[in-house]
This record gives C-alpha cells, structure tokens and sequence, in this order.
C-alpha cells in the first residue's frame, strides 16, 4: 500500500515545522508509490523556481528508493550512473529527496524539499520522513 493522504499531511506539517525553526522558506513535495503528487506546501516567500526542484526531488528518491544525494554520489563524471538526471523527464541528483517507507520497511512514498542549500533541504526533508516512520 502506498502512502496514505493522512501521512503524507504529516510528513509536509512535520518539513514545514522544521523549515520554521531553521528560519528557511521551502517548497515541500510528497508522492506515493507511484511518484504521482498527494500532498504539497510552498511557504509564503518560498522561491517559485524551487516548487519543480521540489517535485523531481520526491519523484527520484521514489524511483530509485534511496536519497537524491547517494544519486548524485553515483552521477558525477565517471560515475555508474553519470548522466542519469537526464531521464525520467529529469530527475534531481542532489540532496533534499528521501525514500518513505512503512513500518515493513517497504518504500510507500518519498519526500522533495526545496528552497535553501541542499543541507538544510535535507534537514527538512528528513524531518518529514522520520514524522511518518515513527523516528
């Protein structure tokens, strides 16, 4: 089963709540399983060009089932997956996208955050992803 609406409002409420205590403005992505959008905030002030960042973030933790960041560890030049942001419509190798799972570790969803240095994406991000496992 995928990510259910409930859980993907819990994960988006979770980001923005730690979005608001680093004082950073984020667009803030959820999809389920199939990488298709369920629940999505952009926080007043948030940088428009960062609500697609956003979105492809969620999609590529999803589709390969690990963070956006591992990704672009294995894109760079000479890498296994070297060009590989240019698939799936294009994809987002850096951090700020991670993999939802249930409590069976199945992946039901993923996470996008968007808006500050990948660093504090990745914060974000993880904040919303650990509001949904239980972490």
């Amino acid at each position: 089963m995928g990510i259910t609406l409930a859980q993907a409002q819990a994960a988006v409420q979770a980001a923005h709540q730690k979005a608001l205590a680093m004082g950073v403005k984020m667009n803030i992505a959820v999809v389920d399983a199939g990488a298709n959008l369920v629940a999505f905030a952009r926080m007043d002030g948030a940088w428009l060009g960062s609500l697609d960042i956003s979105v492809k973030k969620a999609k590529t933790a999803r589709f390969f089932d690990m963070p956006t960041g591992a990704i672009g560890g294995l894109s760079q030049p000479g890498g296994p997956l070297f060009n590989i942001e240019h698939s799936n419509g294009g994809l987002i190798t850096f951090p700020g996208g991670i993999p939802i799972k249930d409590g069976s570790g199945q992946v039901v969803g993923g996470i996008g955050v968007s808006g500050s240095t990948v660093e504090d994406d990745h914060a974000v991000a993880e904040a919303g992803q650990q509001a949904v496992e239980g972490k």
